[in-house]
């Protein structure tokens, strides 16, 4: 906490913009306490003054941001809900969720390289490894210089996680793994994976097992760079194993418990995705506003008009729901109560909010939307992933009614 708030102090001191305040948000910053606004200033300025200005360009020519990633562990970002005796920055899920927002509002693709890492990579190791374990594997992950991955999807398998058909042989005190992943974030920058294979295949889902893999390995090959859509900073790629050796010790958690510990690991990150998905929409509400602000029609900007007011009172309620529904997901975890159903609720909500506000936003933006001389169709097309990575909108939906029905007790 201490490491963390001398770097948020010296970002302070170096950086004064702080962009766009609503009234909205400020009303929003009333409950949260004196470090997470503190927080979210820092966050702001820092995408303000750092990320902004390189999006177009990272999307554009699909750049790993190198400098800023290391910049966001100089800020501890990168580690961000890990203990500092490994050296993270100690602080809650709720922070986590006010940064991701706030990088995500600058850069999209630095925002799901957070996500993946924070989420999907440190917090399962902190979870259910060794303290071995952590030594080697989160301790040096958390400056933004080393990075890792979660390898769960495979080409055959999608939304049907226990649905694993890479296997992990144990041989002589080692593992074998023989497979291949499909669609994994970080990839191509990864020094190391969360991977989930088949021990047992008789037992299905309770056969599958969580390992950590140093990359590179010997028997790993990384497939091509997925064109993606949006998001295009990030790296998207296949990894393939034929007979990739492991040490036994890197089994994470007990055989067969990588189902439990991959479905674990995706009810937290679906808040740093809502928490994603939050930053895509601001930007695109205040993009929408300030524009709508200066550009005139029939002799009055367009702030002036009933159906561009009744857009932006459309975009900017759709935007502050599922903003509280992400902290109330967020705030329920850091308590250590059930948050499965609200996490599934905020990622869809903000998901399906960032969607609705980018595509309003090129519509209040007209011709000025569809070029990419403006952001507008940039945020678009980074918001559409938010609704199928993590679980599809249609998984939410179904997380949400069995967690609702079983708290009914039907």
């Amino acid at each position: 906490m201490a490491l963390f708030a001398r770097n948020l102090q010296k970002c302070l001191c170096k950086t004064t913009n702080t962009g766009i305040w609503s009234k909205s948000n400020i009303a929003s910053l009333a409950a949260l306490s004196e470090e997470h606004r503190m927080l979210q200033k820092t966050c702001r300025a820092f995408a303000d003054d750092e990320l902004k200005p390189m999006a177009a360009k990272t999307d554009r020519e699909h750049l790993y941001p190198t400098a800023a990633i290391e910049k966001m562990g100089d800020l501890g970002l990168m580690g961000i809900t890990v203990p500092e005796q490994y050296g993270g920055a100690g602080l809650d899920y709720l922070a986590y969720a006010i940064a991701m927002e706030e990088i995500s509002r600058g850069c999209a693709s630095a925002g799901v390289i957070m996500s993946a890492h924070n989420s999907l990579y440190l917090w399962p190791i902190m979870q259910f490894g060794s303290d071995a374990q952590k030594e080697k594997n989160v301790a040096g992950f958390t400056d933004g210089k080393k990075i890792g991955c979660f390898a769960l999807s495979e080409p055959g398998n999608g939304s049907d996680a226990g649905a694993a058909s890479t296997t992990a042989s144990e041989v002589g005190g080692q593992f074998n793994l023989n497979g291949s992943k499909s669609w994994i974030t970080n990839a191509f920058e990864a020094k190391a994976s969360v991977l989930f294979a088949t021990t047992s295949k008789d037992l299905k889902h309770k056969g599958i097992s969580a390992f950590i893999v140093p990359m590179p390995v010997e028997g790993l090959t990384l497939g091509k760079k997925e064109d993606k859509l949006g998001i295009r900073g990030s790296s998207t790629c296949m990894l393939m194993f034929e007979d990739a050796k492991i040490p036994k010790e890197n089994l994470l958690g007990k055989p067969g418990d990588g189902f439990k510990i991959a479905m674990m690991t995706l009810d937290g990150g679906r808040i740093g995705i809502a928490s994603q998905a939050l930053g895509i929409a601001q930007a695109s509400l205040e993009l929408a506003a300030e524009y709508a602000s200066k550009r005139l029609a029939f002799g009055k900007p367009l702030t002036r008009l009933q159906t561009i007011q009744n857009k932006l009172a459309d975009m900017s309620l759709a935007l502050e729901s599922a903003r509280l529904l992400t902290w109330r997901a967020a705030w329920l975890k850091d308590q250590h109560m059930p948050y499965v159903k609200e996490a599934a609720m905020a990622k869809l909500a903000a998901s399906e909010a960032a969607t609705l506000l980018s595509h309003q936003c090129i519509q209040i933006l007209g011709g000025m939307g569809y070029v990419s001389d403006m952001p507008a169709e940039r945020h678009y097309r980074d918001a559409r992933i938010t609704e199928i990575y993590e679980g599809t909108s249609e998984i939410q939906k179904l997380v949400i009614a069995g967690n609702l029905i079983k708290e009914m007790g039907l």
